[in-house]
C-alpha cells in the first residue's frame, strides 16, 4: 500500500509546490489539509481545487472559525495570554486547531506522516510537530522547506515547470500570518529594527493619529467569556469579528515588538489585534471588580505561565490542562459588563458594573455611610509590621541598621 502524507496547506505557492515535491521525493500521495481560522482571502472550494489541481489525491477541508474562537480565543481572553505581556498569542493560538484537523484528516485517510510549510528558525515548526505528537506518537513529521530544501526559488521553478495553477511572480516583501484573532507580520524592511512599519504593513487597523468619533460599546462576560456587546448577544467569534470592526477603525491593536523565539532568537514583529486587544483590557479590568486578592495575584503569575506553555507549542501538555484547570476555577465570578471608549489607539474603560463585585460601596467610600471601622487600622498595621519592626530592630543591635549619615534635613525658614 502507498504510504500517504498529509499536508497542512494555504492554497499558496509553497504549500501547492510542497504536494507534488513531497510526492516526488517520498513516493507519497498527499492529501492536502485546508483549515479556516478567519484568515479571509480565497474561498475554502477554491482551494481545495487548486490542490487537487497540482496534485492532491485527497483535499481536506475544514471551517474552524467558531472553534478556533470558543475552544482557543476564549481560553487564551480567560488567561489574558499576552507573550512579554504584549503579544497576544495570534498565531500560536491558530496552530493546535490546525494541528487537530491535520490529526483528524491523517487517521481518515490511514497517512503515516503530517507534513506543514514551516522553515527551521521559526517557532511554528515546534508547535505543529510537538502538537502532532502530542494527539498521535505514532505519526512522523515532514518539513519540506526544512527537510526537503524546498526554497522559494526552487518552488517557483518547479510551478512554471510543471504548470501548476498559482500565481508565481507576484512577491510579497513580508511574511504574513492572520487568523480572527489577529495578524502577524515579518521579514522584509521590518528586519531592520530601526526601521519603522509603514502604512503598507496594516490591513486590520485604520491609522489612530486620524481617528473617527469616539465609539463607547458595553461587553457583557458571563464566566470571563463575552456574551453581549452593547446589549445585543454575540458568539465568540461574533463578539471578537464585531470588535475586530470597531476597534480596528479606531487603530486600537497595533504592537511594534522584538521578542524572544522558542529556537533562541530574537525576531521582530508587527502585530494586529484590535478585538483581541480590547477584550484583554476589559476582561483584565472586569476581574479587578471580581477576583479576591490573592487569588488574582497568583493568577498574573499562572497567566504568564499559561502563555508562554501555547507560544512554545505546549497546548496539549499536561501542565497547561492543570494551569487551565485554575484558571478556570477563577472565572466562576468574572461575570459583569464592562464600558470602553475606543478612540485614537486606545480602549479606555470608563465604567465597570457587576451583581458579584466583590467591590463595596460603602466599604470604598469616604463620604457619609462609610461601613469601614478605621479603628481597627491601627492594630492591624502593628501585626502586619510586627515581623519587619523586629528584624530592623535586630539590625540596629548588631550595627547593620539602615544608615542615615548621609541625610540632611533643611531647617531654614
Amino acid at each position: 500500500m502507498t504510504e500517504r502524507v498529509v499536508l497542512a496547506y494555504s492554497g499558496g505557492l509553497d504549500t501547492s509546490v510542497a504536494i507534488g515535491w513531497i510526492a516526488e521525493a517520498t513516493g507519497a500521495e498527499v492529501i492536502a489539509v485546508a483549515v479556516d481560522v478567519g484568515q479571509g482571502g480565497e474561498d475554502l472550494e477554491v482551494i481545495r481545487q487548486r490542490a487537487l489541481d497540482c496534485g492532491a489525491v485527497e483535499a481536506y477541508i475544514a471551517d474552524a472559525r467558531d472553534e478556533f474562537a470558543t475552544e482557543y480565543c476564549m481560553p487564551a481572553l480567560r488567561a489574558n495570554g499576552l507573550y512579554l505581556d504584549r503579544y497576544p498569542l495570534v498565531s500560536a493560538l491558530s496552530r493546535p486547531t490546525i494541528v487537530k484537523h491535520l490529526v483528524r484528516a491523517a487517521r481518515q485517510f490511514d497517512a503515516t506522516t503530517v507534513a506543514h510549510g514551516c522553515t527551521g528558525k521559526g517557532n511554528d515548526q515546534v508547535r505543529f510537530e510537538v502538537g502532532i505528537t502530542s494527539l498521535a506518537p505514532d505519526l512522523k513529521c515532514l518539513a519540506p522547506v526544512r527537510d526537503l530544501a524546498l526554497t522559494r526559488e526552487k518552488a517557483i521553478t518547479y510551478a512554471e515547470n510543471h504548470s501548476l495553477p498559482i500565481e508565481t511572480t507576484k512577491h510579497n516583501p513580508f511574511s504574513i500570518d492572520q487568523n480572527v484573532w489577529g495578524r502577524a507580520v515579518e521579514t522584509g524592511f521590518l528586519e531592520n529594527i530601526w526601521n519603522g512599519p509603514t502604512k503598507d504593513v496594516y490591513s486590520y487597523t485604520d491609522d489612530p493619529t486620524f481617528p473617527p468619533v469616539a465609539d463607547e460599546v458595553v461587553i457583557t462576560f458571563e464566566r470571563g467569556i463575552p456574551v453581549a456587546l452593547d446589549g445585543v448577544p454575540v458568539t465568540p467569534l461574533e463578539a471578537i469579528q464585531e470588535m475586530n470592526r470597531r476597534a480596528g477603525a479606531q487603530g486600537i491593536g497595533r504592537i511594534d515588538i522584538v521578542e524572544d523565539r522558542l529556537v533562541g532568537i530574537k525576531s521582530r514583529e508587527v502585530y494586529e489585534a484590535p478585538g483581541a486587544m480590547a477584550l484583554i483590557a476589559a476582561h483584565q479590568e472586569l476581574e479587578n471588580v471580581t477576583l479576591e486578592r490573592e487569588q488574582a495575584r497568583f493568577k498574573r503569575t499562572v497567566e504568564q505561565r499559561w502563555t508562554e506553555l501555547v507560544y512554545d507549542g505546549m497546548w496539549f501538555s499536561p501542565l497547561k490542562r492543570s494551569l487551565e484547570a485554575f484558571i478556570d476555577d477563577t472565572q466562576k465570578y468574572v461575570s459583569g459588563d464592562i464600558r470602553m471608549t475606543l478612540h485614537g489607539g486606545r480602549a479606555t474603560v470608563t465604567g465597570r458594573r457587576s451583581e458579584v463585585a466583590l467591590y463595596d460601596f460603602n466599604l470604598a467610600t469616604y463620604d457619609e455611610g462609610d461601613s469601614f471601622d478605621q479603628s481597627q487600622a491601627r492594630g492591624f498595621i502593628e501585626i502586619y509590621g510586627l515581623t519587619a519592626k523586629l528584624a530592623a530592630a535586630r539590625d540596629m543591635k548588631f550595627g547593620n541598621g539602615v544608615d542615615l549619615s548621609g541625610f540632611t534635613l533643611n531647617t531654614e525658614k
